[in-house]
């Protein structure tokens, strides 16, 4: 069996780019170095005494042994699968602290037995004809950044388990200038999207954390969090029609700027996350790509205040691009300001005005609350098309936001528990949801790590309520971490629902958060929901597992 790979999509396909990890984040040869990675050793060391923190080596491909596929494609559909170690090992999970955590050890129980490159739709509505007529279960893949196991195969004894690859559904297929919209495939990932519209003076402005690696149909299917801050803060707010392939036909919206006609039909598909179909292609609202910038870091001594000073920021209706809340240890780690300073990243930006007047105001406003901006407000524009000078707190908090999914694999070598949850609530809970989880996650980290931090940082507010990020880092037991990562997990998601949180803010539910999402819907729209999976994919073949059961 072939080992590197079938040639179809790294090989003959996309020549000219660097060869994606099968196990962890981002492309092979990026992120920490030895030499990087022993100096965070040593910091950790002296952090967390007694501990060892060795670095670890991951598994190598040429040493996994996978099990034989148990099903074959027909001859007709045979040139757009694969069985090579390297695309089926790199298909077996997300990229969530326990995908990445088995990854690293090699430990690929389940691996689908063929992935699917299907060029076309056609070929996509036969694939799914043929895997429900052959009892395949079918998981659809985008750019495999899920964090929540969304794209992990399943194991229940059906014949097999193909992973679909939506990688060569990636055109941008019409622009409409006049209105500020494009019909893209589903399967484009971020950066060549950019590509595309950038020549013609557009942008989608959609840029998630995993923006590099993920597709449109993955931030569709997961209903993404993107680069506002406030206003148009999801993948929904930019949807016009999507257009979707399940066993039972060809599903698609018409492309309107608004509707009052019914409930969406658009809306079924966002965040449905593959279990109803596969999504194929879109209409997106596009924007004038940005001319006129500017950003600040507003520093706070006290947590209270900064969190006081958001909500009166956001409820001004200033629209800020940016305005994320840094704790004062999430501050210290991620944008270099040193102890004891809240930082409240601000930025703001506009294709058509200056916006130097919104940034004043939200200075004025934090500063109100005992918010003081010691660099001033950055600007640049109108004919720039690259962000401020990032040589202040602003700019070390981005790169540093950039890079983390890289140093979150050098942390899984060396047995370290990092996790990250997000949630989201109204403003008069925030306090004791911010407690509360503090609280249970602290509790859990010393009883399961003997010690750790817990941080936290706003990605998203809104006029109602912020959207709470929580970073976790213990020291592991190597060979214990996923059950220590288990325990930590469910202590804090625990935590979120009883103090009136959402399971996920962006990162969508997977597998990962089932018990909890189950929780937290009505029993009445579950009910529905399996109606409507009933209806389009009768078998149960797509995605099972994710949002409901089989």
């Amino acid at each position: 069996m072939d080992v590197t790979g079938s040639g179809r999509l790294f090989g003959d396909t996309l020549p000219f780019m660097a060869r994606r990890s099968w196990w962890g984040w981002g492309n092979e040869g990026v992120g920490p170095d030895e030499r990087q990675m022993q100096s965070m050793a040593a910091g950790f060391r002296a952090r967390f005494p007694g501990r060892d923190f060795d670095v670890a080596r991951p598994a190598r491909l040429e040493d996994l042994d996978l099990p034989r596929p148990r099903v074959q494609p027909p001859a007709a559909l045979a040139a757009a699968f694969s069985d090579a170690v390297y695309d089926r090992a790199g298909h077996t999970y997300g990229k969530s602290y326990r995908d990445v955590v088995r990854g690293f050890r090699g430990q690929l129980d389940h691996p689908p037995d063929l992935v699917a490159f299907p060029p076309d739709e056609s070929t996509v509505s036969a694939l799914l004809d043929w895997a429900t007529s052959a009892d395949v279960l079918v998981v659809p893949y985008g750019g495999g950044s899920s964090v929540v196991g969304g794209v992990e195969c399943p194991d229940q004894g059906h014949a097999g388990v193909v992973s679909m690859d939506l990688g060569r559904l990636d055109q941008v297929l019409e622009v409409d200038r006049t209105s500020r919209a494009a019909r893209i495939q589903a399967g484009i990932l971020g950066p060549a999207l950019e590509d595309v519209l950038r020549p013609q003076g557009l942008t989608l402005r959609h840029f998630p954390q995993s923006f590099e690696f993920s597709s449109l149909g993955g931030w569709l299917a997961t209903r993404s969090g993107g680069h506002y801050a406030t206003a148009r803060t999801h993948i929904d707010d930019f949807t016009e029609s999507i257009r979707a392939v399940t066993p039972a036909g060809v599903y698609e919206s018409r492309r309107l700027p608004g509707s009052g006609a019914g409930p969406s039909p658009d809306r079924l598909l966002l965040g449905s996350e593959g279990i109803l179909g596969v999504i194929t292609e879109a209409w997106m609202r596009l924007q004038d790509r940005p001319q006129w910038r500017a950003s600040a870091a507003v520093h706070f001594a006290r947590y209270a205040d900064a969190v006081v000073a958001t909500r009166a920021v956001v409820q001004a209706g200033l629209d800020p691009t940016n305005c994320r809340l840094l704790d004062e240890t999430e501050a210290a780690m991620s944008a270099g300001t040193g102890g004891g300073v809240n930082l409240l990243v601000l930025g703001f930006e506009s294709a058509d005005h200056p916006v130097e007047w919104p940034m004043a105001r939200a200075i004025e406003l934090c500063a109100d609350h005992g918010g003081a901006c010691p660099d001033g407000p950055r600007s640049s524009g109108p004919a720039a098309d690259t962000p401020p000078a990032a040589g202040d707190a602003v700019g070390a908090w981005r790169n540093a936001f950039i890079r983390a999914p890289y140093g979150r694999d050098a942390l899984v070598a060396m047995s370290t528990i990092v996790e990250t949850f997000e949630t989201a609530c109204t403003w008069d809970r925030f306090d004791a949801l911010h407690a509360g989880v503090t609280e249970a996650v602290t509790k859990a980290l010393g009883e399961v790590c003997g010690d750790g931090w817990i941080t936290c940082r706003f990605t998203h507010v809104y006029p109602d309520g912020p959207a709470p990020y929580f970073s976790v880092l213990g020291p592991g037991r190597p060979g214990s971490e996923i059950s220590q990562w288990d325990e930590i997990k469910a202590a804090a998601s625990e935590a979120i629902l009883a103090n009136g949180g959402t399971i996920t803010h962006h990162h969508a539910v997977g597998r990962d958060h089932r018990p909890w999402y189950d929780r937290q819907r009505p029993e009445l729209f579950a009910r529905t929901l399996r109606a409507a999976k009933a209806t389009l994919d009768p078998a149960g073949i797509i995605n099972p597992g994710v949002l409901i059961d089989p």
